[in-house]
């Protein structure tokens, strides 16, 4: 038996600790893994009640205890209180985030935990509390002592899974952060992860170009044939399988998906859109390359719905359940 999964609260005020609440109640149903909430025992409790769920929330002081109460009642480890009122961030309520997040990391780090789930913050409140990197992904890379380039993202639904190349940049600035290696390091980050995580002997990947009609030959600009052509060459002498680039507004239709197993885009938006399109209640953001196994829903604090009952909860408990069978895949082939 694997130890247990430790979740982060996300910020209090918005929908983190109500789908963290709702998704210990379709434990069963779902299949879930053991976790326990790093911090905010108060704050599960009222998120839990607000949507009418009556269920035990229970304080822990030692993680032996997590997977032995799990089925009776959901485990919370630490003291930390605070009075959060739903959809109105604040400064402490941040803090208790990024105490969360620290927490929950440090134990997926030490193996007291088999993976970090974590539930949405605001970037914008943690930063007023110190926190200095421009989203989880990139905390984790730091905090695990690797380059920020060698920490992936994949966001991850039953119809996609895909990978924004850059990530958390001005729009404008995309051509100038692509890179030949930058391509190359991450698609072999990804191949790796794809066969060690999910289980997928031989992964294929397919990528997209940066310009319209992938620049047309040159038409609409050269960063396919300067760029992304010379790193997908080099990457297929290497063994893998990978296509492009393909022209991004044909590579996310219902029959392109079945050639591949990840697309690789070069922006935010160019992965996040059509995967959010097809599986918004279930998309999980996940983080290859990492020494730990990480999860999250792939939404944000939601704060104009919180407390109110009406969040999907969908999202967070595949990213549990990702966690929960890509930390056993660990286990079992190391």
């Amino acid at each position: 038996m694997i130890a247990p999964l430790a979740v982060s609260l996300g910020d209090p005020a918005g929908i983190g600790p109500e789908i963290i609440a709702e998704g210990w109640a379709r434990r069963r149903e779902a299949g879930l893994t053991p976790f326990f909430v790093s911090g905010g025992v108060d704050v599960i409790a009222r998120a839990a009640h607000s949507r009418g769920l009556d269920i035990p929330v229970e304080r822990i002081a030692d993680l032996s205890d997590a997977c032995a109460m799990f089925e009776t009642a959901l485990p919370v480890l630490g003291a930390e209180e605070h009075g959060a009122t739903f959809g109105a961030p604040d400064d402490h309520g941040a803090a208790l985030a990024l105490h969360s997040l620290a927490e929950a990391t440090r134990h997926a780090l030490l193996g007291s935990a088999a993976a970090v789930v974590t539930a949405p913050i605001a970037k914008a409140r943690l930063a007023r509390v110190g926190f200095e990197h421009p989203g989880q992904t990139e905390f984790l890379a730091d905090v695990c002592g690797l380059e920020r380039e060698d920490a992936v993202m994949m966001l991850a639904g039953p119809s996609l899974r895909a990978v924004p190349l850059t990530v958390h940049c001005a729009l404008a600035d995309v051509p100038t952060r692509l890179s030949q290696d930058l391509i190359e390091r991450r698609a072999r980050i990804v191949a790796r992860a794809l066969a060690r995580d999910f289980g997928i002997a031989a992964p294929r990947l397919a990528v997209c170009g940066l310009n319209p009609h992938a620049g047309e030959g040159g038409r609409f600009g050269d960063e396919e044939a300067r760029i992304i052509e010379p790193a997908i060459e080099t990457l297929r002498g290497e063994g893998l399988s990978i296509t492009g680039p393909h022209p991004a507004d044909a590579l996310f239709t219902p029959r392109a998906r079945r050639t591949y197993d990840a697309a690789l885009a070069m922006y935010h938006d160019q992965a996040l859109v059509p995967l959010k399109a097809l599986d918004f209640d279930e998309g999980v953001n996940v983080t290859l390359g990492l020494p730990i196994v990480r999860t999250s829903p792939d939404h944000g604090t939601a704060f104009d719905i919180a407390g109110k009952a009406v969040a999907d909860p969908g999202a967070m408990i595949a990213a549990l359940k990702m966690a929960g069978e890509m930390a056993k895949r660990r286990a079992e082939h190391g």
